[in-house]
């Protein structure tokens, strides 16, 4: 895992300016951080199954403005570099676990960077009023530049903490509940999310006819 250390963090770095600051062509949503993450740590069927539960919390969540919401895209390149090779010794559970507490983390970052940017534009308030395109300039990029080391501040504590999760403090036993909780928990907050997007009228019923379906190809399968 070590070899992988500098890739994870470019990754993890791109996919934390991706949610706000850069492109944002969504390889900031869980699924996709996760699976990528899997595939530079070698396991790309355990990242991408972090991805997916994380992807399900995200369901519950409306990033509007200025609202505060975790970063699921951290937290998601975290639990897999906590899963990454051992499967069968830690779960996904304790990966969850690190995960959404990342992403937390990284929730609160955003808030520090956006005060930060704030205080910039603020200090330079006189030229940026009378369009300086330079000054316009040099406060976009050392919004970028925040963002770049949030994200990649973020992601080295994330393997940090992976690296002692991988350790051997929970039973097997513990790992599988846990597993259990997260899987549960994933699924109430992509039900809760669901039923609030939808609405009421016709985007209800389509909620219901997809929810049921899904269910039945699971059963099927």
């Amino acid at each position: 895992m070590s070899a992988s250390i500098p890739l994870v963090l470019a990754w993890g770095t791109l996919v934390g300016l991706d949610l706000v600051t850069v492109s944002q062509t969504m390889i900031a949503r869980p699924l996709v951080a996760g699976s990528v993450a899997g595939v530079i740590l070698g396991d790309p069927l355990s990242g991408g199954i972090v991805g997916t539960v994380l992807e399900l919390f995200a369901l519950d969540m409306l990033p509007v403005g200025a609202s505060e919401y975790p970063d699921y895209g951290l937290g998601a390149v975290a639990g897999a570099a906590t899963v990454a090779g051992a499967p069968d010794v830690l779960g996904i559970g304790i990966a969850i676990l690190v995960a959404l507490s990342i992403a937390a983390l990284g929730g609160v970052s955003m808030q520090v960077v956006r005060r930060l940017n704030a205080a910039d534009v603020r200090t330079h308030e006189t030229a940026i009023d009378r369009g300086d395109p330079r000054t316009v300039a040099a406060v976009q990029y050392r919004g970028v530049a925040r963002d770049a080391a949030r994200a990649c501040l973020v992601t080295a504590i994330g393997l940090l903490v992976a690296a002692v999760a991988r350790l051997p403090l929970f039973t097997l036993g513990s790992a599988v509940l846990m597993t259990v909780v997260a899987v549960g928990a994933s699924l109430a907050a992509a039900l809760s999310g669901g039923l609030r997007l939808s609405g009421g009228g016709l985007e209800l019923r389509w909620f219901v006819v997809g929810l049921l379906a899904g269910t039945a190809w699971i059963a099927l399968a």
